[in-house]
């Protein structure tokens, strides 16, 4: 494989058409107003422990990736073609040249990579051995995602224990969402409109609201119901956020609220409402531009009405929203449910961050194993990054770490540069 053919979108590139990840503009960012759950969620983002000398000295990513790697092996054994005799090259290698190969800002091809595994370097800090064009290639169909599911399960706890601790009683607001990334022509199986010839793939993905950290993920075709993805992501206990693509299907309240799961979902614009009860509003909620709330079913259709919701009509400058959630005022007021939409919008930055940032330009992979390969390790990259800085690294953070993985960069030089860009960061925030 396996550069972008010309004329073929790169993942990072908006597809034509489909859902698109930028309804949420500067302006109608500006409409909303702060309120107490505001102050809450900033704190915990602030609380995040920035890294430890000690922890910079070991800028290891690889070597912390495959520690993790050996833990989930343990859990989820590998297929037996690994332990063949006459297989020279391991699981971890592959992976490792893989997962070096999206942290690496200059190898940008499968070819590229197999060419770099025979450096002396990287075969004493990367993998065992030199990894030949037909091994790489053919080592994706024998990878297990649970595997590398595990170890972005095992991170994702890991950064969320450098937070601020939840407190008792408190909920976890996370956000649900999906984003495409184009896939190449010759990826058949991820053929999504045939009348345009769009191969796309679907990484569905489940986000800390307060930590903006990936918490859940999912990899299909892009025709796959991302309502559907959900249904087999949520737990008994959680809490969502979700566009109004989610607000579509009525009957998924209730099937929302018979799992005990809580949620703010968006509705569209034409939904039919049945007004039943009216609530009064206070002040903190008109101040977070909330015009009403009322409980509610949602349909034309008596046959497919939704259950009984709470509904928080929302106006701003150019546009108005109504939200759905099945929790009370007493849990939840109106202008929390405002606000917690309001931050919804982390999800868009993330999936923009891992699609420009990370690596996810080019396919290493076209199978659909290999390129759920391929997610689960940008996923496990943003991760680690996080894990070792505190904090999601922006560009010019990114620019830093590579300088200092490719060695241009000292130590020193690279935990100057991160301490600079995360004052230019705190005094922007102040101004």
């Amino acid at each position: 494989m396996v550069g972008m053919e010309k004329g073929v979108r790169g993942p990072c590139e908006r597809p034509r058409s489909g859902k698109c990840h930028s309804d949420v503009t500067p302006a109608r960012r500006g409409l909303w107003f702060t309120c107490g759950m505001a102050a809450e969620l900033a704190t915990v983002r602030e609380q995040a422990p920035g890294p430890s000398a000690r922890e910079l000295g070991r800028w290891r990513l690889i070597e912390a990736f495959q520690a993790r790697l050996a833990q989930s092996e343990r859990l989820h054994p590998l297929l037996p073609t690994w332990t063949e005799p006459q297989r020279r090259v391991g699981c971890a290698d592959y992976l490792s040249l893989f997962l070096f190969g999206l942290l690496n800002p200059v190898v940008e091809t499968m070819r590229g990579l197999c060419v770099a595994s025979q450096q002396e370097r990287v075969q004493r800090e990367v993998c065992a051995r030199p990894i030949s064009l037909g091994t790489f290639s053919e080592a994706q169909a024998v990878i297990e995602p649970a595997l590398l599911a595990d170890v972005f399960a095992q991170l994702s706890r890991e950064v969320a224990q450098r937070g601020a601790p939840a407190r008792p009683g408190q909920r976890a607001w996370l956000v649900q969402d999906g984003s495409l990334f184009a896939a190449l022509p010759r990826m058949h199986w991820a053929l999504w409109r045939r009348r345009y010839g769009e191969s796309q793939v679907r990484l569905h993905l489940t986000l800390d609201l307060a930590q903006a950290l990936p918490v859940r993920a999912a990899v299909t075709p892009a025709r796959t119901c991302e309502r559907a993805a959900w249904r087999s992501q949520w737990r008994r206990g959680e809490a969502y956020v979700a566009d109004r693509y989610y607000g579509e299907d009525y009957r998924l309240f209730a099937r929302l609220t018979e799992a005990g799961v809580a949620f703010v979902v968006r509705l569209r614009d034409e939904a039919v409402i049945h007004e039943e009860e009216a609530l009064l509003l206070g002040a903190e909620d008109a101040a977070a531009a909330v015009t009403h709330t009322a409980w509610a079913r949602l349909g034309c259709n008596a046959q497919y009405r939704s259950s009984r919701v709470r509904l928080v009509w929302v106006q701003g400058e150019d546009t108005s929203l109504v939200l759905a959630t099945n929790l009370g005022p007493e849990e939840l007021s109106a202008g929390d449910v405002a606000l917690l939409y309001r931050e919804r919008w982390r999800v868009e930055v993330f999936f923009r961050w891992v699609k420009c940032l990370l690596g996810c330009r080019h396919w290493f992979a076209e199978s659909p194993r290999g390129v759920t390969v391929q997610l689960y390790l940008a996923l496990i990259a943003a991760l680690l990054l996080q894990l070792y800085t505190g904090e999601r690294p922006n560009r010019r953070m990114m620019e830093a770490i590579r300088f200092y993985l490719l060695g241009y960069y000292t130590l020193a030089e690279l935990e100057g540069a991160l301490a600079r860009e995360r004052a230019a960061r705190a005094a922007r925030k102040k101004s």
